[in-house]
């Protein structure tokens, strides 16, 4: 009687301890991003952000999909404290190691009121990784990724090209 009372036990904390290990590995944490931008002297900046995916602790593979609006955002309008909402999720908790920006077709610049396309090598198929290295809580996370225009955009010969420079604030 002993032996099965003390086995009973013994399962029974081998149960608790297995549940509560696992609870510990699946703990997730909410983020959000933000975008702004600093000045710069175009009529309009419109980058076309249709998808961002995050990397945590440092896994090269597996790249996390992060629920995000499919928009086209004038940056201009994001200038002097303001932001937007471009992204919000819940990931897994761990070290936030890179976010990368998927962008689509509808970039564009305006210049004296010409609308220009945007040229965006590789962002509309790799996307624009951004460095972040930071370790996640359970309560929220919150990042501004502040995009300059200014310097993000070079004119070569007659074409616009989007070279991004973008800081996390």
């Amino acid at each position: 009687m002993k032996t099965k009372n003390l086995s009973f036990i013994l399962a029974f904390s081998l149960a608790v301890i297995s549940v509560s290990s696992c609870k510990k590995e699946g703990k997730t944490a909410p983020v959000r991003f933000l975008l702004t931008d600093k000045p710069a002297a175009y009529d309009s900046v419109n980058v076309h952000i249709i998808a961002i995916r995050v990397q945590v602790n440092h896994d090269e593979e597996a790249w996390i999909p992060i629920n995000t609006k499919d928009s086209i955002y004038n940056l201009l309008d994001l200038q002097n404290g303001i932001t937007t909402l471009i992204a919000q999720d819940t990931i897994p908790i761990g070290v936030l190691q890179q976010v990368r920006f998927i962008l689509g077709d509808g970039n564009k610049v305006v210049v004296n009121g010409i609308s220009y396309p945007l040229a965006t090598p590789s962002a509309e198929e790799s996307g624009l990784k951004i460095k972040i290295g930071q370790s996640l809580n359970e309560t929220l996370n919150s990042f501004t990724l502040d995009f300059d225009a200014a310097l993000s955009i070079n004119e070569e010969n007659g074409e616009y090209k989007l070279h991004p420079v973008i800081q996390m604030k």
